[in-house]
């Protein structure tokens, strides 16, 4: 189906299970991390995702995991919010944000971009970096996707001085 152009949606463990990894699988509960469960259904490869993130203080739980297996991405996921993948790249969509944790970005070795004519690291200095609505992740080259700026009309330039 999704060879064909098709849509697959989850929500919590529905979009957990999307990954190649199965994070917070166990048969026992949501508190083990790694269980007896590990093989999600691959729809988006050398990935693990975890959910309700922000609003169950989980955001630093797959930092270690992702460090001991850097093939992965980790994609936390919070509530009311989701990601669109389509090939490489995703987009955030919703009220709140994606976490992405990569292993270049963990160990300090982030991609650097300009932000507000300011040099930055996507790790935001940290392990892992938010992504809010909009905003679009290269997933093959563990990347965010700058838009273009925007050009200003001549009356914004002029009130801009």
């Amino acid at each position: 189906m999704l060879d064909r152009g098709g849509v697959i949606a989850g929500s919590s463990a529905g979009a957990s299970i999307q990954g190649s990894f199965l994070w917070r699988g166990d048969t026992k509960g949501p508190h083990i991390l790694v269980g007896d469960h590990t093989q999600g259904l691959g729809f988006l490869k050398n990935s693990a995702i975890d959910q309700h993130l922000l609003r169950r203080n989980r955001e630093f739980d797959l930092v270690e995991f992702i460090k001991h297996s850097p093939e992965l991405i980790g994609i936390g996921l919070d509530e009311s919010t989701s990601i669109v993948v389509q090939k490489d790249s995703l987009e955030v969509l919703g009220k709140s944000y994606v976490v992405i944790y990569d292993y270049n970005t963990i160990i300090g070795n982030g991609d650097k971009h300009t932000v507000n004519n300011q040099e930055v690291n996507t790790a935001s200095n940290g392990p892992f970096f938010f992504l809010g609505n909009g905003q679009k992740y290269d997933l093959l080259n563990r990347k965010v996707i700058k838009e273009p700026a925007r050009r200003q009309s001549p009356a914004t330039q002029a009130n801009n001085k």
